[in-house]
């Protein structure tokens, strides 16, 4: 159950790469937290992107906009569902899912800053209750968390 939210410069990313980036990282986080595939696990993923004014954003006290597109993202899970491994997976898809969104003749390189962010058990609110791993194991599915039968 990720909350992502990727900021960008603002028109880094046309409408449509927009959508479809919204929809490739949903579907990136999906794969590498393992939810289940029923559609009320995959809504517990909610991805936001935020559009920060390019004059805004600095790289190296530089503007790079026009050779780079900057994106940070961060990704709150809660503590229990990623191993090391996972991890690294998880940083490496949304990296990829992110370049597949730009178009195919930006000539800017992507530049990211992607945040695992474990929220630990029994600090995160759901619906007006505090729920933990086992709360969002049930309800997203988890594969590897949930009991072998």
């Amino acid at each position: 159950m990720p909350n992502i939210l990727i900021k960008v410069p603002t028109g880094a990313f046309s409408a449509p790469q927009r959508e479809n980036l919204l929809k490739r990282v949903s579907e990136a986080a999906i794969a590498h937290e393992r939810i289940g595939n029923d559609p009320r696990q995959r809504s517990l993923c909610w991805v936001l992107i935020e559009e920060v004014q390019a004059a805004s954003w600095l790289c190296g006290g530089l503007n790079v906009h026009a050779q780079a597109i900057p994106c940070i993202v961060l990704v709150k899970v809660p503590a229990g569902v990623l191993d090391e491994q996972m991890r690294a997976d998880y940083v490496s898809g949304l990296h990829q899912a992110i370049e597949r969104c730009r178009g195919e003749d930006d000539q800017r390189m992507l530049m990211t800053s992607i945040q695992l962010v474990d929220i630990v058990d029994g600090t995160w609110g759901a619906n007006g209750s505090l729920w933990r791993l086992s709360d969002f194991t049930r309800a997203a599915g988890y594969g590897h968390l949930l009991p072998r039968l």
